[in-house]
């Protein structure tokens, strides 16, 4: 299995490769050559496998040149019971007759990252073995609230890795800074960005691509990678909670082997949800993909128009992680619904630099549109959602989950169509309590987030996340911050580069 760039512009690489660089060094991103096409006979004999088993199965299939007991060595190390107690790691939970919540946040950080984050580490450690790289990996991440403290716990004291997170100051939770400032280890960073989102992904895309601060980092025995969704090595493992699901399903009786089932993702950076269309390329039967926005909806625009705009106003919202208006992993899903025109994506992505938007043909919109759905929903939409859902069910859905349950609601409404659906919940509820106590009493909350929480808990009697339990008394470890535009000076400050 070989890796090419979206945009045409460098060699073929082998996984270990694709996975040690991140992305790719001249701009654009890697995706395998081709996606192994699976029969149903092939997939359905995988139904009754563990989470475990199924993810070897899927890594083996894009992974040719790590050996099987590398693979196996990595899941079990990743999936072990100390960091996924539960038996079921993404388990299902049925909401209504057609309706199913998958929980992909019972890793360490109560966050879905945590599936990819886990393996990511030991994947890449493997991947720098295996290609006798002997500079030391330096992982930038840009994060918009969840990935920067799961890369932290995923990398923290792994030899041979330092790593360094960029957060937008004012644009997290309470709780998603505590988790990433308390955390330990001897080879972890965290940096404050007096910025938004797109600010910290731009700079952190913009030092990959700069070949004079590359040399730089090479001369000083480093070496750049990235933890962000741009890192294939961080969008594999997401394929396999998709299958893990669609197994469950059939074997509740829900759907037939076959039958197809709606998918719909809360995204902002779209890695979620392409994740999900990598496993329907893959075989899994998927009838349509519903793109759940929140205000910052440049995603459902796009796919309603075809015009990707990023002109717009920037709204800081009750559901942080999707505060995005660069989808990195648009790049990708446009290089295969375009069969990898890779002339197509240049031409669009160097429009989105100078002009901030691009137009596809009416071809490939066309074909999106077959299968995807955009939809968003406001604040009072998403609160109102929080509320209806704890009082109907009895479950306790965070601010991004609720915008997923929301758009899937409306395209149901749109388009009569009740084909029994799949919704990612991305985070446990605990990590935006203000948000969800917010929506459940239907007023403004002034009190600390951690007395929040404690009101949160009385309230529903919903189990506090182990990995939130007492992270207020824990010791802040990390106070740098920087402007957008002195990322590069504060990266060469904290490796101590030598010019």
């Amino acid at each position: 299995m070989e890796y090419i760039s979206t945009r045409g512009n460098y060699k073929s690489v082998n996984s270990a490769e694709a996975i040690s660089l991140g992305m790719v060094p001249e701009g654009g991103l890697f995706v395998p050559e081709e996606i192994p096409k699976l029969e149903l006979a092939e997939i359905m004999e995988m139904k009754d496998q563990s989470y475990q088993e199924l993810a070897v199965w899927i890594f083996n299939k894009f992974l040719s040149d790590f050996s099987e007991s590398e693979i196996e060595e990595s899941v079990k190390a990743a999936y072990q019971k100390e960091s996924f107690p539960r038996s079921e790691k993404t388990p299902l939970i049925k909401l209504d007759q057609n309706t199913y919540i998958l929980e992909l946040w019972h890793g360490p950080t109560a966050a879905f990252k945590d599936m990819a984050l886990q393996i990511l580490p030991q994947l890449l450690v493997r991947a720098v073995k295996n290609l006798e790289v002997e500079k030391e990996i330096v992982i930038l991440v840009a994060t918009s609230g969840d990935t920067g403290k799961a890369a932290l716990e995923g990398f923290k004291d792994v030899e041979g890795v330092k790593i360094i997170v960029f957060y937008p100051e004012d644009g997290v939770s309470r709780v998603q800074e505590d988790q990433m400032k308390t955390t330990g280890g001897s080879n972890t960073e965290v940096v404050s960005l007096k910025g938004n989102f797109d600010d910290c992904q731009t700079a952190v895309k913009n030092i990959f691509a700069d070949k004079e601060f590359r040399a730089k980092m090479e001369a000083n025995n480093f070496q750049f990678s990235s933890a962000n969704s741009i890192n294939w090595g961080r969008l594999l493992p997401q394929i396999v909670y998709y299958f893990k699901a669609y197994f469950e399903i059939v074997k509740e009786n829900q759907v037939k082997a076959g039958n197809k089932i709606n998918i719909a993702v809360p995204t902002g950076n779209f890695g979620n949800i392409l994740a999900a269309y990598y496993a329907y390329r893959m075989g899994l039967p998927v009838n349509k993909f519903i793109c759940a926005s929140n205000d910052n909806k440049v995603l459902t625009d796009f796919l309603e128009t075809g015009i990707y705009n990023i002109e717009r106003e920037f709204k800081k919202t009750i559901s942080p992680s999707m505060d995005i208006l660069i989808s990195s992993n648009l790049e990708r899903f446009l290089f295969e619904v375009t069969d990898h025109d890779s002339s197509k994506i240049k031409e669009w992505y160097q429009k989105l630099k100078s002009e901030n938007k691009f137009v596809i043909d009416q071809q490939t919109k066309a074909k999106i549109q077959h299968l995807f759905s955009g939809h968003y929903s406001t604040e009072t939409e998403a609160k109102a959602v929080i509320k209806t859902t704890f009082n109907n069910f009895n479950y306790l859905l965070d601010p991004h989950t609720a915008v997923g349950v929301d758009s899937l609601n409306k395209y149901r409404q749109q388009n009569k169509d009740q084909t029994t659906a799949v919704i990612a919940s991305t985070a446990n509820p605990y990590k935006f309590s203000r948000a969800v106590l917010e929506s459940l009493k239907e007023e403004k909350i002034e009190q600390d987030e951690y007395r929040i929480i404690e009101e949160l808990n009385d309230l529903t009697a919903a189990k506090v996340h182990r990995g939130l339990r007492g992270l207020e008394n824990m010791e802040s470890k990390h106070q740098h911050s920087c402007d957008k535009n002195s990322v590069k000076e504060k990266v060469a400050e904290i490796l101590k580069l030598s010019n």
